[in-house]
């Protein structure tokens, strides 16, 4: 049966450029997302990504409504309790850039039996917060300091392919100054094996046509799309 992994890695093989729309639990109500859709729709996305660093509650609600749009629904969880098998995947996120255990192991064995039974495809991911010219909600809420040096963001994205992780997440936060540097993504690309997500702070088609250039398989639009769902076609 196919996975949406093995459909990202044929993706990442074909060079085929993926897109996800990240939407916010703690920005969008459910009920706003009817309006979405036809934005959704008419844009270039493959796949929704459902999560945040602060928000609680249930997650059911808006992925019931994401749900219509068609797209594989994937969880970028904060936080175990936005763990929900209304979705399709999960990411299982392992903040390797930080230092801090609960998001590096802690929150993982917290999560472990609610993943085992949710039914969700569970994709482990190594998680690189990158320096984006602004302190983001993931490195207020984790206390991790951004890396700013390109070697040690390397370095620690060869350290999580060795240690099993199915792909690179380079994050330089929500509503980053800057996006994740070309010549970074190019020497992580360069680098690994395994596919390369990037997102943060990336507000024009220009942007993502150099992370793609620079060699991410799979771009992730968030903050541009919230304050504007005309972003794709009103660039």
């Amino acid at each position: 049966m196919a996975t949406i992994y093995n459909d990202i890695l044929e993706a990442s093989a074909s060079g085929k450029k993926l897109l996800a729309i990240l939407i916010d639990p703690e920005k969008t109500h459910p009920q706003s997302v009817p309006a979405l859709l036809p934005a959704i729709a008419s844009s270039p996305a493959t796949h929704i990504f459902i999560g945040g660093s602060t928000f609680s509650g249930s997650m059911e609600p808006l992925l019931t409504q994401l749900r219509k749009c068609g797209l594989p629904l994937v969880i970028f969880p904060g936080h175990p309790s936005q763990i929900d098998p209304a979705a399709d995947a999960v990411l299982l996120l392992s903040l390797i850039s930080g230092r801090n255990p609960d998001y590096l192991f802690g929150y993982h064995a917290d999560a472990a039996p609610n993943l085992r039974q949710s039914g969700l495809e569970i994709i482990p991911t190594g998680y690189v917060l990158v320096d984006g010219g602004h302190e983001s909600a993931v490195a207020r809420v984790t206390g991790t300091v951004p890396l700013l040096d390109a070697q040690t963001i390397v370095n620690t994205a060869m350290a999580s392919e060795m240690l099993g992780h199915k792909m690179i997440y380079l994050e330089a936060g929500s509503g980053a100054l800057n996006p994740v540097p070309a010549q970074v993504i190019e020497s992580v690309r360069t680098s690994v094996q395994i596919p390369l997500i990037v997102g943060g702070g990336i507000s024009s088609s220009e942007q993502i046509s150099a992370a793609y250039d620079a060699g991410a398989n799979l771009v992730v639009i968030g903050t541009a799309f919230e304050r504007n769902p005309h972003f794709f076609g009103h660039d």
